[in-house]
Order: C-alpha cells, then structure tokens, then sequence
C-alpha cells in the first residue's frame, strides 16, 4: 500500500499517542494482564493503528503498534523494521466500527470488573447519575452476544449504538466498548464507564436508585457535550 508522507506522519503521531494510552488503562484499573485494547483512526487513509496481540503493557513501545486497513488486513505489523507482531484479535471489531462510523476517531476495548458484571447480566446501566446524563446521554446499552475472530462484534457495537448516544456499549458475556472523537476521548467514556457501573451497582445494593427524568437527561448531556470545559 502506497502511504503518503503525510498519512507517514499521522501514522508515526498515533503509535505515540495509543502506545502511551495504554497506561491510561492501567492507571484507571481498567485491565488485568493483556486483556484490553485501544485503536485511532489514521486521518486521511482508510487505516487505523492498534495494540499487538498479547503483549504486555509495560513491553509495548511505538514502533510495536500495528497498521491495518479496515477490512483488518495487515498493512504494516510492529515495527517499521519488520518484527511481525500481529495485531489485537479485536482487530475486526475495531475495523467495523471505523468503516461504518465516520465520526469515531478512537475505540477502546476493556473487561473492566464492575461495567462486565452489567455485561455479564446482560443488563444496561440506568440513568441515574448526572456523570451518566452528562457522558453518556442515557442509559449504557448491552450488545448482542458475539464471538471472537471476525466482525460480529463490530457489527453488534454499530447497531447498538444507532439508537443511543452512549459512547460505550456493554457487549453481553464479554466486556466494554467505547467509542470517541479521538482515542484519548475514548478512554474516557471507558474510565466513567467503569465508574458509574460501580457506583449504580452499589447504589442497588442500597435500594432502588431513583431514575433522572429525560428532560433533565438531555439538559445535562447538551450541557456536557457544548458548554463544559475549555473551548
């Protein structure tokens, strides 16, 4: 495949940005072992750059990201020197989701404890926290059950979220998806992800958690989304 110098230069930014990503996961305890994966979108090519399979994250290095094309071919494996190292097994499912949603620049994959308990049940997490209204607009939706290995997941992922703003998806059995306009933002619906899953478990544990009404539901995420933060 014939990678312009400018692609070249997006390519070589990402695999610094999603390699040092990774800590991130790590830091929100979001992982165990290698199990948990992030990807960007390569502005300007039909590519993305992704964690190897089953390497450790205190061993990965930039040059150790893989480049596939969206249909999950091998464009470039590790290292420009040619390593081999072949790219996440959630490779597919990453694919689909750039191929079919052009506004999603990051997906993360985790099987964070408290969000893959929900997933487990196969149960959305309701809206009953602000921190829910404001990230996720609603409530977290549950996927269908999908194996591993082609673009099953990656299908369930679209089709779930064309009917929520939910940037995260709960694919039942397995773990957490998230999506972004980036990967970092990404990492973040998976961090808040985990966090409300918790806390929304305990509060069960509690009594009954009082739904938010859908008119504040959609104040909070226009809020959120438009207004919070440095612009």
């Amino acid at each position: 495949m014939n990678i312009t110098p400018t692609v070249r230069q997006s390519i070589d930014r990402l695999r610094e940005e999603v390699c040092g990503l990774h800590a991130e996961l790590i830091r929100w305890g979001l992982v165990v072992w290698t199990a948990g994966n992030i990807s960007a979108r390569v502005p300007g090519a039909d590519l993305l750059v992704i964690k190897p399979s089953g390497v450790a994250y205190d061993e990965l290095t930039p040059d150790k990201m893989v480049v596939t094309d969206f249909d999950g071919n091998l464009v470039e494996g590790g290292a420009a020197q040619g390593d081999g190292l072949a790219p996440s097994s959630d490779t597919f499912a990453h694919a689909y989701v750039y191929a079919h949603m052009p506004e999603v620049g990051g997906v993360v994959h985790t099987h964070s404890t408290y969000a893959t308990a929900w997933a487990a049940r196969r149960e959305p997490i309701p809206c009953v926290l602000t921190m829910m209204g404001d990230e996720f607009g609603g409530d977290i939706p549950v996927g269908p059950f999908a194996l591993i290995g082609d673009d099953s997941i990656g299908r369930g992922i679209v089709e779930t979220l064309a009917t929520s703003r939910s940037k995260a998806v709960l694919m039942a059995n397995h773990g957490v998806f998230t999506v972004g306009k980036d990967a970092r933002a990404a990492v973040k619906a998976a961090a808040m992800c985990e966090e409300v899953a918790k806390t929304v478990h305990i509060a069960r544990e509690l009594g009954a958690p009082h739904p938010i009404d859908q008119a504040d539901i959609d104040h909070l995420f226009e809020r959120y989304q438009n207004v919070y933060g440095q612009k």
